[in-house]
């Protein structure tokens, strides 16, 4: 059979779409991959010929201003005569959003043409597109048991979120940390923002690093597009060792050569973290939609697997001593890690995919 995944707009939204389709593609079906018109939406699906990947127009929308909803809508009726043209030739036997706008025209269109249709919601408090989008499908699949109670009218489905199967490769910890050309003996330390990165992070930990320095730490620090050179100079004049890029697209070498991780706590992320098992300080983006990563963060901090830490909050002296708490006490952070690894869905993609062939036979 052929199917439809929408997964566009952020790396949150992109890489558990292609997770999923993985495992369609290794079970013997088809797949085309809907994405944005956004640059890291090209640049994550590059060179992977085994989907068939279309662009498709969307613009969010931002506010409840009539420019706004004029934008959106015609961005809308774009998208969905791109769709109704890609369905008729590909002729999908259902369609998987992955959330956000850039799935509600794939949905509204799968729906219009009588086929099962699904989105994926990632995080425990969902976005206003999903919220929509929930009125067009078949079955809502939660990343988080928490999210049910945000989707009182809708049939709903825990999976988890599904983490691409590059990342379920076993990955030595020395041999990780020579890619990064790092010791194989220190405490290595990953920092991150997301798929786009994060100039609060790289703010705080920069401004942590001269308390941190002389403490046997090592750092791979992922700055995302514009902060590389200044991350870069503030570990190289604090001496600590540190691999300064702005990103990596081998994360299971990252995450291999880690001993915990300062990161957002984008629904993506937390799953990959929870799978390596990564202690972490999380410090949430503080615009996100509704706080939804503040919500997430709470999850991993209740569980005792992270410790949330607002923006707001993390200056140098307060972010150096979360992380000094994890290299003073090993117990602590082999504790957190076990309870990290506890968090890790089993199976995620495997079962988004087993619901949408449920409707499908």
């Amino acid at each position: 059979m052929r199917f439809v995944i929408a997964a566009g707009g952020t790396g949150g939204h992109l890489f558990p779409g292609l997770a999923v389709g993985e495992v369609l593609l290794a079970r013997g079906h088809e797949v085309m991959v809907l994405i944005s018109e956004k640059e890291i939406d090209a640049l994550a699906t590059q060179g992977r010929s085994e989907f068939r990947i279309e662009k498709v127009a969307g613009v969010g929308l931002q506010s409840k201003s009539p420019l706004a909803f004029w934008r959106f809508w015609m961005g809308l009726q774009t998208a969905k005569k791109q769709c109704a043209r890609l369905y008729d030739e590909w002729k999908p036997a259902a369609v998987l959003g992955m959330g956000g706008f850039t799935c509600f025209a794939p949905i509204v269109i799968g729906r219009k043409r009588g086929l099962p249709t699904f989105v994926h919601e990632s995080n425990a408090i969902p976005g206003r597109a999903n919220k929509l989008n929930a009125r067009y499908v078949t079955r809502v699949l939660l990343g988080f048991a928490e999210c049910r109670a945000h989707f009182p009218k809708a049939q709903c489905e825990v999976t988890g979120t599904p983490i691409r199967s590059a990342l379920t490769r076993p990955v030595e910890k020395s041999s990780a940390r020579a890619a990064f050309g790092l010791s194989p003996e220190k405490s290595t330390m990953l920092v991150m923002g997301g798929s786009q990165g994060a100039s609060g992070i790289n703010k705080a930990v920069t401004a942590a690093l001269p308390k941190l320095a002389g403490r046997g730490l090592q750092a791979i620090h992922l700055t995302g597009k514009g902060g590389e050179d200044s991350v870069r100079d503030a570990y190289a004049k604090a001496g600590v060792p540190a691999h300064v890029a702005a990103f990596h697209h081998r994360m299971e070498e990252a995450y291999g050569a880690a001993d915990m991780a300062v990161a957002r706590s984008g629904a993506a992320s937390l799953t990959e973290l929870s799978h390596f098992g990564l202690p972490s300080v999380l410090i949430p983006y503080p615009f996100a939609a509704d706080d939804h990563q503040t919500a997430n963060a709470q999850i991993f901090d209740r569980a005792g697997a992270g410790v949330l830490l607002k923006e707001s909050d993390a200056t140098g002296d307060t972010l150096a001593q979360k992380i000094s708490s994890f290299l003073d006490n090993p117990g602590l952070l082999a504790a957190m890690s076990q309870k990290s690894r506890q968090l890790a869905p089993t199976q995620a993609a495997g079962r988004v995919a087993d619901t949408i062939l449920t409707f499908c036979t």
